[in-house]
């Protein structure tokens, strides 16, 4: 009995060590980001999601990483490379957590980002699958705040595009900013971008 106890001892000693070296690394890992070392970070990521496969959070900030490296890049072979790394890490994260409305939201910031590089070419084969994606998170989780705001932000460019009236999109992203408000994460590490973006995209709203 007392070799017993002791086996479920070590055993659960062993899982919180293992949590605790998780915990760490995420923290290091956002940490570096903060403080704009963005490979120490990605790399960092990169090392956590492939020692915790059963964590989305880990391979959602190597995609998120690759996304905002790409706007604004003009390089068409860099581009792809970090779009496809994004889209490798956003596709495991998919795996591991389905359904996930933040995981959704950063699968049509990666199809925007093809977008934004070339409308001609990528807006008539992703244009439809991003109004999608922000719809489908939307009715997984209106309450995100993170899900309407980049919904909103989509049809106010959608509504540019096709010269339309962004008044209706414009309440919604005041909608967005009272939920970021509210908003608590489910951890330390869970997603929590967007406020600030919200706040600028509101700012153009009122000129």
């Amino acid at each position: 009995m007392q070799k017993l106890i002791i086996i479920i001892i070590i055993f659960i000693s062993g899982i919180a060590t293992a949590q605790t070296n998780y915990e760490k690394g995420m923290s290091k890992a956002l940490e570096l980001w903060q403080a704009d070392k963005w490979q120490e970070a990605e790399q960092l990521f990169e090392r956590i999601a492939a020692a915790e496969q059963n964590e989305w959070l880990p391979n959602y900030y190597v995609a998120q990483m690759n996304s905002l490296k790409s706007w604004g890049v003009k390089d068409a072979d860099v581009l792809k490379a970090q779009l496809d790394k994004a889209q490798d890490y956003i596709n495991i994260a998919t795996s591991i957590s389905n359904g996930n409305s933040e995981i959704i939201v950063m699968q049509a910031q990666i199809l925007t980002n093809w977008i934004a590089f070339d409308g001609m070419t990528y807006g008539m084969k992703y244009s439809v699958k991003v109004t999608e994606l922000y719809n489908k998170a939307y009715t997984l989780d209106s309450s995100n705040p993170r899900v309407v705001y980049c919904k909103a932000e989509w049809g106010i460019g959608s509504a540019r595009y096709f010269g339309q009236d962004t008044t209706p999109f414009c309440k919604d992203l005041e909608k967005a900013l009272e939920l970021f408000i509210n908003f608590k994460p489910e951890s330390d590490f869970h997603p929590k971008w967007g406020k600030r973006r919200v706040e600028g995209a509101l700012q153009n709203c009122k000129e």
